[in-house]
């Protein structure tokens, strides 16, 4: 069973917004890692996977690999509406020596919960590595169902379950149905990481951990030692993070643009974003600036 801090993964990227910057990656997994994460998440959401190339997504998972060397578990998104390229992706991670995989529905035919459970199903039988299934209903469009997910929870090849819903009963039951199962339940939403943990859940694969994962791997050492003075002073670090540095813009792809451009301010890589976004302008880039550094300031003082 997976437990503790997965960080979902920013993917580095040249100027010309569409290669991968390798050395940014360096500098990143090495980053994250020193904070004592409990594992990493390569092409997800926050790794921009569906606006990559298959070749981009291919080199970032090997050189990832190769600098991660087995000190953490790495989990390698596959999300595709192509049940072939997932399968090409798969076969890429496990030769890489990945520990798993992370997949989303497929996102664009309205699916059934049938049928939802049928693609799974065949997707486990045929993957080289274990797989998590990826609850992110605001981009797929499609839900997991609670039903679905305990069935799909049968499957020998099928290992845990992320969710990026943000529904906490939904989150509650999974932890509930599944609590005597060997079946790892994992949160998107950091804002919400503690909560869920303290419901029986198993950790968090928050994005905050790429700028400061020590943070964020201490929230959860907090919850699990059910420290709640601590909680409290580590939540309030994670609701700063959450509405000074993700709440910026006035888009949905505020969260990303955020995120990258507050790494840039750390100088840990560049802000580029791949199309169809763009990065942050001058003003809003100055903004995340003093806002990493009052948050780093703060920080400082509880850890």
């Amino acid at each position: 069973m997976v437990n503790g801090i997965i960080p979902p993964m920013v993917t580095p990227l040249l100027q010309d917004n569409l290669s991968l910057d390798v050395k940014g990656v360096h500098n990143l997994i090495n980053h994250i890692i020193s904070g004592a994460v409990h594992g990493l998440f390569i092409l997800g959401t926050t790794g921009e996977a569906t606006s990559l190339s298959y070749k981009t997504r291919a080199q970032f998972i090997v050189e990832s690999a190769k600098i991660v060397e087995g000190r953490v578990p790495l989990f390698v998104g596959i999300s595709d509406t192509s049940i072939e390229e997932s399968l090409n992706l798969a076969n890429i991670a496990k030769e890489a020596g990945a520990s798993a995989v992370v997949a989303a529905p497929p996102f664009y035919y309205g699916m059934g919960q049938i049928e939802l459970h049928k693609y799974y199903w065949s997707l486990a039988d045929q993957l080289p590595l274990p797989l998590f299934l990826y609850n992110m209903p605001s981009h797929t469009k499609i839900n997991i169902e609670i039903d679905t997910a305990v069935k799909l929870a049968e499957h020998p090849n099928i290992i845990g379950l992320k969710d990026s819903s943000a529904n906490i009963v939904y989150f509650q039951k999974l932890c509930h149905l599944l609590k005597h199962k060997d079946f790892t339940l994992l949160v998107g939403p950091e804002e919400v990481t503690a909560q869920t943990v303290l419901m029986g859940g198993h950790g968090g694969v928050n994005g905050g951990a790429n700028m400061f994962p020590k943070l964020y791997v201490e929230l959860y050492n907090a919850t699990i030692a059910k420290d709640f003075e601590r909680i409290a002073k580590l939540q309030h670090l994670v609701m700063e993070v959450s509405t000074k540095i993700y709440s910026l813009g006035a888009f949905g792809s505020s969260y990303l643009k955020g995120m990258k451009a507050g790494l840039s301010a750390l100088g840990i890589i560049d802000q580029h974003i791949a199309p169809p976004f763009h990065c942050f302008d001058e003003k809003e880039f100055n903004a995340v600036k003093q806002n990493i550094k009052d948050i780093e300031a703060q920080i400082a003082e509880v850890l």
